[in-house]
């Protein structure tokens, strides 16, 4: 969507600051450790794990850290139990939005979360108010220093991707998520590096914000995704580029 790859290029750049880095470690030892538990503390048969070690290593958190997580998940050593919520609710301008958490006491995490949209000017919506608009997807951004666009399309197509869009100064790779490993190794593989690469919710509508409310959403995504017990927000909100790389330094 238009302001996607724009605004998953903002994250990925304010996410490699080293004063997030303790909550990006938070959040990925969650991940990490919940994986474990799920799927088992080997990343040679679980895809979900393979795919958090990748991102803790690419935010270069210690391998140490890392392993104590999975042993936490696998039960090796003591840990916090996690629970998967989500929540649905509306943005300023009825952009849509699930947050995405990883939480060890879902009351406490729910009544947060609400308080954040109520504050934001948005607000809280039932289960499955607002999860059709978007569908699950693999979702790998590219810079185009890196590779042009029919090497980038045949590569990944040929992986299982469905489609690559030229946005700006990037391209978005987006696949079924079952794919998503292998699109993501076919092209490491030609040693082309990308921004971000993760399993994503992609709308399948947008709604147009600008000037002021353009910010307020923004401003209730920042809050929610600072908060400890989020791991992703997703969105269906169409800010111009231009526009979001301005709020982005206020922010």
């Amino acid at each position: 969507m238009s302001g996607h790859s724009k605004w998953a290029s903002i994250k990925h750049k304010k996410g490699a600051n080293d004063a997030k880095r303790g909550r990006i470690f938070t959040k990925l030892i969650r991940e990490i450790t919940v994986a474990a538990k799920n799927g088992g503390g080997s990343p040679d048969t679980n895809a979900a794990l393979r795919s958090a070690i990748t991102r803790a290593n690419e935010a270069n958190m210690p391998k140490d850290n890392i392993d104590k997580a999975i042993k936490k998940g696998t039960g090796e050593l003591p840990g916090v139990v996690y629970e998967e919520l989500a929540f649905e609710g509306y943005g300023p301008g009825g952009v849509a939005i699930i947050v995405e958490t990883l939480t060890d006491n879902k009351n406490r995490a729910s009544a947060e979360i609400r308080n954040i949209f109520s504050k934001r000017g948005g607000n809280m919506a039932g289960s499955g108010s607002v999860s059709w608009i978007f569908t699950p997807k693999g979702y790998i951004l590219v810079d185009k220093s890196q590779t042009n666009e029919d090497d980038l399309f045949a590569i990944s197509v040929d992986a299982g991707a469905e489609d690559v869009d030229a946005s700006g100064n990037n391209f978005e790779v987006y696949c079924d998520p079952k794919d998503f490993e292998n699109v993501k190794k076919a092209i490491a593989d030609k040693g082309i590096k990308w921004e971000t690469a993760e399993l994503t919710q992609v709308p399948n509508s947008t709604i147009k914000v600008t000037g002021s409310q353009a910010k307020q959403v923004l401003g209730l995504v920042e809050t929610l995704e600072e908060h400890d017990d989020v791991q992703k927000v997703h969105a269906n909100f169409d800010i111009p580029e231009e526009l979001l790389e301005e709020l982005a330094q206020e922010l």
